[in-house]
């Protein structure tokens, strides 16, 4: 690698969160779970908690845990932490039952959104809760965040309430909700919140908890980074900075009508509504031109030059702020809403990204939400303290069934899913536009060193019951992003771009995949480990750089099936989602095929597919499906584009507008409208396409071709997409490789005729909201929980 992150500008640019002096309570020692009940507070010795968090998760003691993180960050600076995990909301009792914290309430809505975590991609509940004991659905409330804020208020009104997790952080300006079909306000004013806290928080929380801790009031903490708070107007705080004025897109000034050459100065002037008294002057002109003589001195172009007596001062970034358009502007304009939300993705870099302001209300009840630049990444040292904090690396044992296990109906999948898995990066550089990794952990890859990771695999493999020498995924939100970054600290720092990969892969971007290659090498090599899968989503259009890399992928880490994520086959979607062209998925699926020829291994490829994405006209599924049939794939898991809070391509479904290129009220050329998939008819078809195979699909798509004029592909023979004929049974579809397969209906005879069981609403497999398999599956969802895409 070339350069490290560690000597960034990143690296010089905070306070390192081990350089705090502890708080007194650090006398109390470390707690084997933190408490979350008054008789483990009495165990400890505690007489009440510094801080409570309140969780829509259940309590996990693992690094994948945001809440667990969080928790044991403020206990290795010496804060009393306790845990309310999942609550009766209901009323405000359940919030009282640590007592009242000393300092203040951290509150987050869970590692997931708590609207994706409940509701379909077509708007329908789920009835699991993959963070809950049992896989039971209902534990947390809609909009958690928002309602676990509401009854902290209530329970103990004078304690601050710090708002952190995935959902706070994407809701962090005023945003478009699928679930309503509106503009929502920042969540920020809707919570009630003293302060906001986004992005992955340790940085900010400790700054935070040691400055309450010394009393500082919570109103006068307006300067850490990676937070947002209200501020209301005249406010001293806001004295000494530079606002730039972003409330409107360009608009075109006044277009006066082209003069018709044809006509007589006087018809010119009838022609625009004024009359003309000087027609003799006119006449005398046109004779003149008649004659040959010059009318008029020939047309000097005027030309502006600087000043050099005048010097301009641009405004330093750290004390600039850009006003976007207000609440109310953003809620009746679309147009606006996509502008602000490209405003808002071009200040993500930490190096250069500047203060953000949105007044939300007018008149008297008129506020400002204030959002500070992006936190500071983690360096590696950093990296390794919090991931090397006494972990439980379990469920807290009030979960436990009578055998005091976790395997059973007390189970919680999602810690299932990483119960034997190793998190060893942070971070997206792809800037995918449906995924929300880039606007929650950045875009800056923060790693963990080598022998953390190595001490991590060796703690699984010593101290975790039911280890039986497999890891499940040494990863991230990426497979293959460890210690990759900018080969210029100061191009890194001043970067602006939203993707580091797309069109293409920066000349400026290190694509060595040797530290991974070496972290693999060590860690399958150690005593008492059998095999180590790669389980998170791989980025093949980087692996591809590293054909050593791919070999050793695929040689040594692939445990038959690997899954990767092309989403489409046609460039018209594929630019909206800032992914490579199919042609970078042909590349790796070579040599993939070669060094699992070279094993002697039977392995595969299972990509992953989206529909309905902004941008997919039914050409474009259609093309797809026809591209699928021709490689013999038969998708299983299908997922519908979900609009999440933030994302650029939720920007794009509501406003219709591109935000990766310039907003403007102009309605041709680059400026064209993106093509969105509404309503429950067309995302059906576009669900079908992918799921030709499916004779319950056949009807809905012969009707589509025949409608878009390729009856062409409806036939019998292998070229056609569909066939003409309907099966007489019960169209029921299962397919061969069962392992990786959501299960098909079982038939079931019923007053003697063959019928299929109902789907359970929610049970579909999907691989960007983070789930895990469903019931009666093997398959996992790629990523780790927690990682929204």
């Amino acid at each position: 690698m070339n350069a490290p992150v560690d000597v960034s500008f990143f690296a010089r640019a905070a306070k390192p969160l081990t350089s705090y002096r502890k708080y007194w309570a650090a006398r109390f020692g470390t707690a084997k779970f933190l408490p979350t009940s008054r008789e483990e507070m009495a165990a400890l010795g505690w007489d009440s908690c510094d801080i409570v968090l309140v969780t829509g998760d259940a309590y996990v003691d693992h690094p994948s845990f945001g809440m667990a993180v969080i928790g044991r960050m403020l206990e290795a600076q010496g804060f009393r932490v306790g845990i309310i995990a999942q609550p009766d909301w209901t009323s405000a009792e359940p919030f009282r039952a640590l007592g009242k914290p000393n300092l203040f309430w951290g509150v987050t809505a869970g590692n997931m959104d708590s609207m994706i975590n409940r509701y379909t991609a077509d708007r329908k509940i789920r009835s699991d809760d993959a963070y809950t004991p049992g896989d039971v659905g209902g534990a947390r409330p809609d909009r958690a965040a928002i309602v676990y804020s509401q009854r902290c208020r209530e329970a103990f009104p004078e304690v601050p309430i710090v708002l952190g997790g995935i959902e706070g952080s994407l809701r962090r300006i005023a945003h478009y909700d699928y679930w309503s079909d509106k503009v929502r306000r920042s969540i920020v004013v809707d919570a009630k919140c003293d302060l906001l806290l986004y992005g992955n928080a340790e940085r900010a929380i400790v700054e935070v908890a040691h400055r309450l801790a010394a009393r500082q009031p919570v109103a006068e903490i307006t300067d850490v980074r990676g937070t947002a708070f209200v501020r209301r107007h005249g406010d001293e705080s806001a004295q000494g900075w530079f606002e730039i004025d972003s409330t409107s897109v360009d608009l075109p000034g006044r277009v006066d009508a082209h003069v018709n050459p044809y006509l007589m100065v006087s018809e010119q002037a009838k022609a625009n509504g004024a009359t003309c008294a000087k027609e003799d002057e006119a006449q005398a002109v046109a004779d003149q031109a008649n004659a040959g003589a010059p009318v008029n001195p020939p047309i000097q172009t005027i030309q502006f030059v600087a000043n050099p007596s005048v010097k301009l001062k641009v405004p330093p970034r750290d004390r600039s702020v850009i006003r976007l358009p207000s609440y109310e502007q953003v809620k009746s304009d679309p147009i606006l809403y996509a502008h602000a939300n490209r405003v808002l993705h071009l200040e993500t870099n930490p190096g250069n990204a500047r203060a953000l302001v949105q007044a939300h209300g007018e008149g008297h009840t008129a506020r400002d939400v204030w959002i500070n630049p992006p936190p500071i990444p983690l360096t590696t040292a950093e990296m390794d303290h919090v991931f090397d904090l006494p972990y439980a690396r379990s469920p807290h044992p009030r979960y436990a069934d009578e055998q005091g296990s976790h395997d059973g109906a007390t189970k919680i999948p999602a810690w299932e899913m990483i119960r034997f898995s190793v998190n060893i990066m942070r971070g997206c550089f792809g800037g995918c536009t449906f995924c929300s990794i880039t606007e929650h952990e950045g875009r800056i890859i923060q790693s963990r060193s080598e022998e953390s990771i190595i001490k991590e695999v060796e703690a699984i493999r010593d101290s975790v019951s039911g280890f039986t020498g497999t890891i499940s995924d040494l990863g991230g939100p990426t497979a293959n992003m460890y210690r990759l970054g900018c080969k210029s600290p100061e191009i890194e720092a001043a970067c602006r771009k939203p993707s580091c990969v797309y069109p293409g892969i920066c000349s400026n971007l290190t694509t060595n995949h040797d530290p991974l290659i070496k972290i693999y090498r060590r860690a399958r090599a150690l005593k008492g480990i059998k095999k180590i899968l790669i389980g998170s989503g791989l980025r093949y259009d980087l692996a591809v750089q590293s054909p050593e890399y791919v070999k050793e992928l695929v040689q040594h880490h692939v445990g038959g099936y690997l899954k990767i994520a092309p989403e489409h086959t046609e460039q018209g979607p594929l630019s909206k989602m800032m992914k490579p062209g199919i042609g970078s998925y042909d590349k790796f699926k070579q040599m993939f095929e070669k060094y699992s020829e070279e094993a002697g291994k039977k392995q595969y490829l299972i990509p992953y597919f989206i529909a309905a994405h902004p941008g997919t006209s039914d050409s474009d599924m259609m093309n797809l499906a026809i591209w699928l049939k021709k490689n013999g794939f038969r998708a299983d898991q299908v997922q519908t584009f979900y609009p999440s809070p933030m994302a650029t391509a939720t920007a794009m479904y509501h406003s219709n507008r591109n935000p990766l290129r310039k907003i403007t009220r102009a309605g041709l050329g680059e400026h064209e409208g993106v093509d969105i998939v509404r309503g429950e008819k067309r995302r059906r078809l576009h669900k079908a396409f992918l799921r030709y195979h499916d004779p319950n699909n056949w009807p809905l798509l012969r009707d589509a071709l025949k409608a878009m004029g390729r009856a062409d592909l409806i036939g019998n023979g292998k070229h056609h997409l569909i066939p003409t004929w309907q099966p007489l049974n019960d169209c029921g579809y299962q397919s061969a490789r069962r392992k990786n397969s959501t299960p098909a209906p079982q038939a079931k005879a019923v007053a003697g005729k063959t019928v299929s069981d109902k789907v359970v609403k929610g049970r579909l497999l999907t691989q960007h909201t983070g789930l895990p398999p469903r019931a009666g599956t093997a398959s996992r969802a790629s990523g780790k929980p927690g990682k929204p895409r």
